[in-house]
């Protein structure tokens, strides 16, 4: 693996997992068209931090992963409770006091604390099945070319993947305060609602799969 290719294939990975449609880019979106672009930021370093949790626990400890992968419990257990957190942030989303009419802001106002904007991200990541298995490939894919002996160049390409990553979640949170100035309370209400409705569906889709699929 040489330096060049190891930083455009990770800056290639990162970029196509960015452009998935989730829990994780709703919840951006929506925090910052309400909170302002500090709070998208806030909610971006949770997902970041645990990101490279991931890269560190799958690279360095990979056969102890296998072997949770491979634990029966492991799904429904991670299905279960994911799906139960993606559920109550949606419905949250829902039962959250709609803002004053007469004191609407063309500039988004932060109502949650640094930390608990940080820390639903941070939830959100860490227990999203697909977030678990993306860099549980990615770190066998790793070792299994052999490529774990060129500790520069994987450092390269992880840093590639998260650098990527970062860089797309803030551009996630910069746009939806560009959105926010052209749109009506109302507007903002709706989009809200539909977070949080698709939000539940996902923890419920999550749910199924574990007892019923």
């Amino acid at each position: 693996m040489h330096t060049l290719t190891a930083l455009m294939d990770g800056l290639l990975l990162g970029l196509s997992l960015a452009l998935l449609v989730g829990p994780i880019l709703i919840t951006i979106l929506q925090t910052s068209l309400e909170q302002g672009f500090g709070a998208g930021i806030a909610v971006g370093s949770g997902i970041w931090v645990s990101d490279t949790l991931f890269v560190l626990a799958t690279y360095f400890g990979i056969q102890y992963v296998d072997a949770l992968i491979a634990w029966e419990g492991f799904n429904p257990l991670l299905g279960t409770i994911g799906g139960l957190i993606l559920a109550l942030i949606g419905l949250g989303f829902l039962l959250a006091k709609p803002p004053n009419p007469t004191a609407w802001e063309v500039e988004a106002i932060r109502s949650s604390s640094y930390f608990t904007l940080w820390l639903k991200g941070f939830l959100i990541n860490t227990v999203n099945p697909f977030t678990i298995f993306f860099w549980f490939t990615v770190a066998t894919t790793v070792v299994g070319d052999g490529a774990q002996k060129e500790h520069y160049n994987v450092a390269v390409f992880y840093l590639g993947i998260l650098g990527v990553i970062v860089l797309t979640d803030g551009l996630k949170a910069y746009l939806a305060k560009w959105i926010r100035k052209r749109l009506r309370q109302i507007h903002i209400l709706r989009l809200r609602q539909l977070s949080g409705l698709t939000l539940i569906l996902f923890g419920l889709i999550m749910i199924a799969r574990v007892y019923f699929f």
